[in-house]
């Protein structure tokens, strides 16, 4: 059988189009952990458990240093997030150009989960941030930085990277507002090409305290500050459209 040069053409052009598609969902589906930035001079600043009462005060915060903030978000820890209140603010920080990610539903320990229970807290949190920002988070961090080869394997199935970090501000674990401060009077004198953050929303100091005075000092190094997808190179998600409708599925 003798075929034509279009039809070689089109051929070639349908083959390459599978092996790209099969390479980019080899690509998500691999495992894979990130502790740290790779792009030089940046800072990722990035928020575990919200959605909550400082979400959008952060965000504005962030966007008076020209910087962007990565909030790693529960589905049901310090509120539900389909609240009214809470979907409010998670559409204001995506729409102000920050990245959202998953934290899972309800901050469980997840290596102590299998099965059902550890899926759930997957598909539950990644199905509530696309209803409510039209995003499909390709980044989770597991809740107090736990996992397992089961949960990173969960992760890349849900096509996810799983974000560690390599300087905590210690503001869950007790540190004061002057300590965590001093963290990171610390972490910039030691003039890392980038460093990977985790701070939490949640902490009344973090917000007030702890954030105004760290960006101050991050911008006076000449760091960028940017989202993690930014840090890394890579996209923040594997699809974005616009946000659902509200309906009788918005309940936690």
């Amino acid at each position: 059988m003798r075929f034509s040069t279009a039809q070689i053409a089109t051929l070639a052009s349908a083959l390459f189009s599978v092996t790209n598609a099969s390479s980019a969902l080899s690509s998500r589906s691999t495992p894979s952990v990130v502790t740290k930035c790779t792009q030089p001079n940046t800072v990722a600043i990035t928020f575990d458990d919200g959605p909550y009462n400082w979400t959008t005060e952060l965000v504005d915060l962030l966007d008076s240093y020209g910087a962007k903030g990565t909030f790693f978000v529960n589905g049901n820890n310090y509120g539900c997030i389909y609240s009214e209140e809470n979907a409010k603010r998670l559409q204001h920080l995506v729409e102000r150009g920050h990245q959202i990610a998953s934290h899972t539903w309800a901050h469980e320990h997840l290596p102590q989960l299998t099965g059902e229970r550890l899926n759930a807290e997957f598909y539950k949190t990644n199905d509530a941030i696309r209803k409510i920002t039209g995003c499909s988070p390709a980044f989770m961090r597991p809740p107090y930085g736990e996992y397992n080869d089961e949960v990173v394997e969960k992760a890349a199935m849900n096509g996810q990277t799983v974000v560690i970090w390599d300087f905590d501000s210690a503001d869950s674990i007790g540190a004061t507002a002057e300590q965590s401060k001093s963290h990171y009077d610390n972490i910039l004198g030691q003039h890392s090409s980038n460093i990977l953050t985790l701070n939490h929303e949640t902490i009344e100091t973090t917000p007030h305290q702890v954030i105004p005075y760290a960006l101050k000092k991050i911008q006076e190094k000449g760091y960028r500050m940017v989202t993690v997808a930014e840090c890394l190179g890579m996209e923040p998600y594997q699809s974005k459209t616009s946000p659902a409708t509200r309906d009788g599925s918005w309940t936690c």
